[in-house]
C-alpha cells in the first residue's frame, strides 16, 4: 500500500516538473501610429424606387461595412454620401457594395464626386 501511494505521489510530482519560462520584455515592441486616410464621396445611385426600402437599405448596408464611418442616402436627389477610410475600403468597393445589394439587379452607382479628404491619426492600431 505504501509503495502504491509513493508511486502515485512520484508520478504526480514528476509530471509537474516542466518549467515554463515566461518573459515579459516589452522593450523590443514599439507603438506605431497609423494615419487613417478618410475620404468623403458623393455617389449618384440609379434604381431607387422608394425611400424606406431602397435608400434606407443602401444606407444601412454601407454603414455596417468595415471602413465606412458615415453613410447617408438622399432618395429625392438619388445621391448617397459616404465617408470611409481608404486604408480599409476603396471607392470601387463602395460602388460594388451598392451594386451588389438586392442581388445586383436593383442599384447602380454612376457618378462619383470626391467631396473632401481628412487625415486623422488613429492611435488604436
Amino acid at each position: 500500500m505504501k509503495i502504491s501511494i509513493l508511486a502515485i505521489a512520484f508520478i504526480l510530482f514528476s509530471c509537474n516538473d516542466a518549467k515554463k519560462e515566461v518573459t515579459n520584455d516589452k522593450s523590443g515592441i514599439e507603438k506605431q501610429e497609423v494615419a487613417a486616410s478618410y475620404k468623403t464621396i458623393e455617389v449618384e445611385i440609379e434604381g431607387m424606387t422608394c425611400e424606406i426600402g431602397c435608400a434606407k437599405t443602401i444606407e444601412s448596408k454601407l454603414s455596417k461595412t468595415e471602413g465606412v464611418t458615415y453613410s447617408k442616402v438622399n432618395f429625392e436627389e438619388k445621391v448617397g454620401q459616404f465617408t470611409f477610410d481608404e486604408n480599409k475600403i476603396s471607392q470601387e468597393d463602395i460602388t460594388k457594395k451598392i451594386a451588389g445589394i438586392g442581388g445586383g439587379a436593383l442599384y447602380k452607382a454612376t457618378k462619383i464626386i470626391e467631396i473632401e479628404e481628412i487625415k486623422v491619426f488613429d492611435e488604436n492600431k
